[in-house]
Order: structure tokens, then C-alpha cells, then sequence
């Protein structure tokens, strides 16, 4: 989520058809993405390619000449959502009452999560490692960052409000896209909610313990392991 729409064109890693693509290749294009993306709602990222490859009724030769890696067809999958979360982001740096707009891109952002278990990998565990991607993780954690301390400035978020605090919520929220649709859509109102309350500067509130030391790149790599 930049703090900033991208402006660069599009990358052949991402949803848009490569220029001069003949008619049979776009088509095909167009089901892989559609397979993939059929897929990775119902079982997460881990799908294997082949697999995707047969879902859209071509061959595995097909799917690597218009995706060579796992991650570009990852990033070319979600390009769609990923731009509605800068749409988000963007908007909520726009809105005159900064709470208003830090709720507002949480809220979209925790509602794709439990929508759409494929985005919510994505976005948390197996986000590809595409040119781009992390300048636009970087931009995210600006625009996040500038978003609350605009909210801290006028009295409506608490003052130990840590930017990290919302790499806890999507890590937490990421736990209910294994129930069905209609309970992941509750529990994912519910958490943010709770989240959202206890993120109000109210008077003779306790102080949080320490935030921990969490940015957005921790979504997305594997597990730290110690011993």
C-alpha cells in the first residue's frame, strides 16, 4: 500500500496484457489469472503452478512464458486488490479528519483480508519479491506513519500509538480467513473494532507495553526460528 498511487507502467508481472500480445495469448493470459486467482481464494498461495496451469486448461510451458516465476503470477493475481489498497491509503492521506481516514483504510484493508484468503497470504506471508514491491512497502509504512502521527496531532489517536501496532492488527486478522466466509467477515469486523476502540486517546488510559519491533517486510518472509 504506497502512500502514493504508482505512476510507473505496468510490468509484465503485473494484471495488465504485455503490448502486442496476439489475441490467443491475452486469452490464455486471461485464464491463468482467472485459475490462479479461483485457486488461491480456496487454498492460499501454496497452490502449485501446475496445478493452476490445468485449472486453465493449458499447458505448464504456457503459464511460465507469460509468468516465469511463482511470484509473478502472485503479483499479476493481486494487482487488482493491491491497487485498491493504494486507492485506500491515498484516500484516507486526502481526508480532512485524519481518525477518519486511518479507520477507513483499516477498514478496507482487514475486509479484503477476510474476503479473500489468496490476498490474505499474499499480502502477509508470500508477497512476491517483484521489482517494486518493496519500494511500495516502504512507501506504505510512510504514508501509514504519516497518516497517525496526523491523527496523534489532533487528539483523536493515543499517544503510544506505534506504527507497528498495525502490522499486529493484519497479522491478527489474517487469523480468521480459515473459518468460512461469514464468520471470517464477522470476526475480522469484531477485531478491528476492538483494535480501533482501544486506539482512541481517552483520559487515564494505561500506557502499552513497548511496541515491538514489527514493519511491513515482517508480513511477508518466512517465520524467525532461534536455536
Amino acid at each position: 500500500m504506497p502512500a502514493q498511487p504508482s505512476r510507473k507502467p505496468s510490468s509484465p508481472a503485473s494484471g495488465t496484457p504485455v503490448r502486442g500480445q496476439r489475441a490467443d495469448a491475452r486469452h490464455n493470459r486471461a485464464r491463468l489469472l482467472q485459475a490462479a486467482r479461483e485457486a488461491y481464494a480456496i487454498n492460499g498461495t501454496d497452490v502449485p503452478s501446475s496445478a493452476i496451469a490445468r485449472r486453465a486448461g493449458v499447458g505448464a510451458a504456457t503459464l511460465y512464458r507469460h509468468f516465469p516465476t511463482r511470484g509473478s503470477l502472485i503479483a499479476a493475481a493481486f494487482s487488482e486488490q493491491l491497487a485498491e489498497c493504494v486507492a485506500a491509503l491515498d484516500e484516507a492521506l486526502q481526508d480532512d479528519d485524519p481518525w477518519r481516514g486511518l479507520c477507513s483504510v483499516l477498514t478496507k484493508v482487514c475486509r479484503m483480508q477476510a474476503e479473500d484468503r489468496g490476498f490474505s497470504a499474499a499480502f502477509l506471508s508470500e508477497s512476491p519479491d517483484e521489482p517494486g514491491f518493496r519500494s511500495e512497502r516502504a512507501r506504505a509504512e510512510a504514508g501509514l506513519a504519516r497518516l497517525a502521527q496526523r491523527a496523534k496531532d489532533t487528539g483523536q489517536l493515543r499517544k503510544d500509538f506505534d506504527p507497528s501496532d498495525v502490522v499486529l492488527l493484519l497479522l491478527a486478522n489474517n487469523g480468521v480467513v480459515r473459518q468460512s466466509p461469514e464468520v471470517a467477515l464477522a470476526a475480522s469486523r469484531r477485531l478491528l473494532a476492538y483494535f480501533l476502540q482501544s486506539c482512541r486517546a481517552t483520559d487515564g488510559a494505561p500506557p502499552l507495553p513497548r511496541p515491538a519491533p514489527l514493519r511491513l517486510d515482517d508480513l511477508y518472509g518466512p517465520p524467525h526460528r532461534t536455536g
